[in-house]
């Protein structure tokens, strides 16, 4: 990956809608030229997809949270991820190394939504424990990754 891919992965994190013109000036290519640096980013797996990023609050899912799972049962680690790949409420799933094993951040239209959640999605594995936290505020959140320009 040279200083031109990392140019274009950075425009289009800030403006997924830029044009195969806009990349084309940006990398003094043509506009043919970036298309095919763009597929290429595409096809190795570096760009990954594109998306809309939405305001939470507009759409009801207001309530932000994150939830510190522990795994009891080790017989459950597959079943409890499964159950969370499919939960449309929680954004991002980590592990983690420490006191607990999974770190999970949840979208939720209120606190009772929440405790559904946490009550009867995750809680409805034996041996699983959780702590949750809400988020009163977001000081911030992007999707822009750092990156490294000086490299070539």
């Amino acid at each position: 990956m040279d200083n031109n891919d990392l140019k274009v992965i950075g425009q289009l994190m800030k403006k997924g809608r830029s044009t195969w013109a806009e990349l084309g000036e940006l990398l003094n290519l043509s506009a043919p030229s970036a298309a095919d640096r763009v597929h290429k980013l595409e096809e190795a797996g570096v760009i990954k997809g594109y998306s809309a990023i939405i305001n939470p609050d507009s759409i009801g899912c207001g309530l932000a949270a994150l939830i510190s799972v522990i795994i009891e049962d080790p017989e459950q680690r597959l079943n409890i991820l499964k159950k969370v790949e499919e939960l449309p409420e929680i954004l991002e799933c980590y592990h983690v190394a420490g006191d607990v094993d999974y770190i999970l951040k949840a979208r939720c239209n209120s606190t009772k939504d929440l405790e559904r959640l946490i009550s009867k999605e995750l809680k409805a594995f034996p041996g699983i424990k959780t702590r949750t936290m809400v988020i009163l505020s977001t000081v911030k959140e992007t999707p822009i990754l750092p990156l490294d320009l000086e490299r070539s």
